[in-house]
């Protein structure tokens, strides 16, 4: 595993954590929800900008691509 690889895998997890923790859900529940609407996908393929952000701008970005992609959570 490329050391881009790993450090993208990590930002997944922290963005995870952080969308958990801003919406009240567990981690677990956060992941699949994430994955389910695409998120997921997003942060992987834009992964060289939205690193660059802050968590609470990677959270807004999330919420949004999710709700493009028929999440209900705001």
């Amino acid at each position: 595993m490329s050391k881009l690889e790993q450090n993208q895998i990590r930002y997944a997890v922290a963005c995870v954590s952080e969308f958990a923790q801003s919406k009240g859900l567990s981690k677990v529940q956060a992941f699949l929800y994430l994955f389910e609407h695409k998120a997921l996908e997003f942060l992987n393929e834009f992964y060289d900008v939205e690193h660059t952000l802050s968590f609470e701008d990677a959270v807004s970005d999330m919420t949004l691509v999710c709700q493009k992609n028929g999440g209900k959570i705001q």
